[in-house]
Parts: structure tokens; C-alpha cells; sequence
């Protein structure tokens, strides 16, 4: 009587124990305060709603673009490849839940014996064999939760990999459209220092201009044809990169120009290239959102919860595992006898393995597991730390190409007209050739510098939406 009183309290003690191992995860990691930064620019962007709430065909309204990152959704391997590997984890999950259903198979076996002369005996067994494991200490519940959280990983991650694909695309799109504005800017500036080229040289046959000044004059010019070369080059090169994306042959990408459309605030004032990035359009929401939108933190989070049931599973490990065995079939052996015809046989077995002494192989996972979930929450701040750092400092980028943008503009008004001014000067014989030479070379230099912050600008816009969790869906 002893004894029985015994075994019940030690496997109700092992009971009550083992309840821990069915815990839920629970997020409750400590998170800084403010994820975004505290600068003033960044508070007034803050608000109720979020750029990354927008689909990516909503915040890119260029139709050729939207074109573009279909197909690149459409083709591109890398993300063919996130696909698979959530398929592999959706497989993997699928088989972790059948782990509670018994396994059943068919093991049909023969034998032939004989002894001295005796004739030969003739045996033969049909049967059906049934293994069933009972989780009674959440062995294989916490394996089949922390394979949904490897599986809710791998969408993440193919949601990251589509977001950064959105974000190449668009950003070389915007490239090539600033290149080919850059490239129309080098052609007028051809034509016009042609024309102050030929009349140098006009001016030289008649006498009233040295040489050194056609010379400079020419060499100015042939500056700009192998700018004109670069920028060609440049287009050609960011059009095959878009076309690794696309996973096609190098070719022409169609583009709209630069300006005939917006981002995703269009009622904004002021010019065409100031509604793309004027950040008093731009809202962030708050910094809770960015951890509901950002696939990146969302898969640390996953990887959290994966690694706290593997620690789970870990320390269930340490209890005794209950496996039922059966067997049903068709058999003529009888013990040491032989009948015919065969009988039915059936069988059933239930076993209890305790662990003892496993040479320090259940303490080591175990600590292994819990070290691998302390690692990874961690690593979960540290991405949310990184999250709010790439909000900042596009956000940064977004409010310098804005001052910046109204400094372009006024230089190239102001240094246009310094260019005519000087021209007609010199038409008059009032300015030296190296006077119109500078404003010329200025000029350009000012209108490119101009043209580059306009794609800065587009950049900063789309490193914004991506960093805020966009374009994932």
C-alpha cells in the first residue's frame, strides 16, 4: 500500500511539473521609448496613420513603374526562393501536428527452418504494427509550436525580401529617370556651347579673340561630350541591373520623365520635385506601428517565440516519455508451434522510459536553449533599435534634400541669368571669354548637382516607406 501511495504522488508531482511545458510565449521584452529619435522634425511627422500602411501600388502611382515591380515580384529568383523555404516550413509544420496521430505500418515477415532431416518448418507473421507517443509533458506540442514560429519566420522573410526588391526597383527606376534628365541638361548644354564654340572661332578668323580662346573654349566642350558618354553609360548600366532583377536579357527600360509623376502625396504644394519628399506630407504614425509592419522585428519576434519552446521541449526532455505499441495480424506461428491454417494474433504493449543519466546531453541542450533564447531577445531589441535608427536618419536625409532642393533652384535661376548676362556682355565686348567659360561651366555643374538631389530625395522617400514597414504586402 506504501508503494502505490508512493508511485501516485511521484507521478502527480511529475504531472503538476510538467504543466509548464504547455506555457504560451509572451512577449514582454523591454523596448526603448522613443524608437523614431526626439528631433522636432520627426515629432511633427508622428500622427495616427503611416505612410506604411499603403500598399506599394498606392504610394508608387507611376504606371510603368508599378509595371515593373510586378514583373520583378513576378521573376526575380531571390524571391523564388523565399517562397520555397516557406513552403519547406509550411511541410515542416504539417508533420509536427501529425506527430500526435499513432504511426501505423505494414511488416509482413517469412522464415524457413529445418534441423538434421527433419522437413523444413514453414512460418509466417501479417501484421499491422501501431506506435503511438502520449504527450503527457508537452514534448511534442512544443515542437509543433516552435515549427509555426519557424514557419511565421519564413514569411517574414519573404515579406523583407519583397519589400527590398519594391525598394531596388523604384530607387533605380527614380536613378534612371534623374540620369535621363541629367543627360537632356548635357545635350542643351551641347548645343549652347557649340554655338558659343563656333562663335569663338568666328570671332578668331576675324582677329578679335587669341586662339588660347577657342582652345579653352573647345576643351570645355569636348568636357561635356564625354559627360554625355558617362551619363549614357550609366543609363545602360542601371538598366541591365534592373534587368538582373527582372531576370531577363539586357534591354531598354521603359520610363515616364522625371516629374510627370508623384509619390504618394500629390495634393501637396509647391513644385513637382518638392511633392516628393516635402516632409510635412510624410507620416511616420507612431512608434508602435513599426513593430506591426516591419518584417524584420517581426521575425525576430517569431525567432523569440521559437527559441522559448525549444526551451521548452529542452527541459521536457528530462521526463518520462509514454509510448503505447500494438500489433494486429494473420500468423500460423504459434509460440514453438506451427498451425494451419495461421490464426489471428494481436498484441499490445505500453512502455515508460525515464531518463537517468544521459552523459550531460539533457543538461547541455537544455542550457544550449536557454542561452539561445536570452541571445535572441537581445538581438530583438537590437532590430528594433536598427529599425528606429533607418527611420531617423531617412527622415534626416528627406529634410536636407528639401533645404537643399530650394538652394538648387535658386542657384540655376541665378546662375542662368548670370550665363546670358555674361554671354551678351561678351557679344558686346564688355566680358572676356573666360567669364562666359565659368558661368557656363557653372551652370552645368549646378544643374547636374540639382538633378542628383532630386534622386537623393526620391531615395530618402522610399528608404522612409521601407524602413516604416511598407511594401511588404
Amino acid at each position: 500500500m506504501k508503494i502505490k501511495n508512493i508511485i501516485t504522488a511521484t507521478a502527480a508531482c511529475l504531472l503538476l511539473t510538467g504543466c509548464g511545458m504547455y506555457n504560451k510565449f509572451e512577449q514582454n521584452t523591454p523596448l526603448p521609448a522613443d524608437a523614431f529619435g526626439t528631433s522636432q522634425d520627426i515629432q511633427q511627422a508622428t500622427g495616427n496613420t503611416s505612410i506604411a500602411q499603403m500598399s506599394w501600388r498606392e504610394f508608387f502611382t507611376d504606371p510603368l513603374l508599378q509595371q515593373l515591380i510586378e514583373q520583378v515580384l513576378a521573376n526575380n529568383t531571390d524571391l523564388n526562393s523565399a517562397r520555397i523555404t516557406v513552403e519547406k516550413a509550411e511541410a515542416s509544420l504539417k508533420a509536427s501536428k501529425l506527430a500526435y496521430l499513432p504511426s501505423l505500418a505494414f511488416a509482413p515477415q517469412a522464415s524457413i527452418a529445418t534441423f538434421g532431416k527433419s522437413p523444413a518448418s514453414k512460418t509466417y507473421n501479417l501484421p499491422l504494427q501501431l506506435s503511438m507517443d502520449i504527450d503527457v509533458f508537452g514534448s511534442i506540442t512544443n515542437k509543433k509550436r516552435a515549427a509555426q514560429a519557424l514557419l511565421l519566420q519564413a514569411q517574414m522573410q519573404e515579406e523583407a525580401v519583397r519589400a527590398n526588391l519594391i525598394s531596388v526597383t523604384a530607387q533605380q527606376y527614380f536613378l534612371l529617370q534623374v540620369l535621363d534628365r541629367q543627360l537632356e541638361v548635357l545635350m542643351m548644354t551641347d548645343s549652347l556651347w557649340n554655338t558659343s564654340l563656333e562663335t569663338e572661332q568666328a570671332l578668331w578668323v576675324y582677329g578679335k579673340v587669341y586662339s588660347t580662346a577657342v582652345n579653352q573654349m573647345e576643351a570645355s566642350y569636348l568636357s561635356v561630350k564625354t559627360q554625355i558618354v558617362d551619363t549614357r553609360r550609366n543609363i545602360r548600366a542601371v538598366e541591365n541591373a534592373i534587368c538582373k532583377l527582372l531576370g531577363v536579357a539586357p534591354q531598354h527600360v521603359n520610363r515616364q520623365r522625371w516629374g510627370t509623376t508623384f509619390l504618394h502625396h500629390a495634393d501637396a504644394t509647391g513644385d513637382a520635385e518638392q511633392r516628393m519628399f516635402d516632409t510635412r506630407y510624410l507620416h511616420l504614425g507612431v512608434p508602435a506601428m513599426l513593430l506591426e509592419n516591419r518584417p524584420d522585428i517581426r521575425m525576430a519576434n517569431h525567432a523569440m517565440e521559437e527559441a522559448f519552446y525549444n526551451t521548452a521541449a529542452a527541459r521536457a526532455a528530462f521526463y518520462p516519455s509514454i509510448t503505447l505499441n500494438g500489433s494486429a495480424g494473420w500468423t500460423n506461428s504459434a509460440g514453438g508451434l506451427i498451425v494451419d491454417p495461421g490464426k489471428i494474433l494481436l498484441s499490445a504493449i505500453g512502455s515508460l522510459t525515464q531518463p537517468i543519466f544521459a552523459r550531460g546531453k539533457l543538461k547541455a541542450n537544455r542550457r544550449i536553449a536557454e542561452l539561445t533564447e536570452e541571445d535572441l531577445q537581445k538581438k530583438y531589441v537590437q532590430t528594433v533599435i536598427n529599425a528606429g535608427n533607418e527611420v531617423n536618419e531617412a527622415m534626416a536625409d528627406c529634410q536636407a534634400a528639401r533645404e537643399k532642393h530650394q538652394y538648387y533652384s535658386r542657384q540655376v535661376r541665378v546662375l542662368h541669368e548670370a550665363y546670358i548676362g555674361t554671354h551678351e556682355l561678351m557679344d558686346n565686348g564688355k566680358a572676356s571669354y573666360l567669364e562666359v567659360l565659368k558661368a557656363q561651366e557653372t551652370l552645368l555643374d549646378a544643374q547636374l548637382s540639382q538633378a542628383m538631389n532630386m534622386y537623393d530625395a526620391a531615395q530618402a522617400v522610399i528608404e522612409l516607406y521601407i524602413a516604416l514597414g511598407g511594401g511588404s504586402k
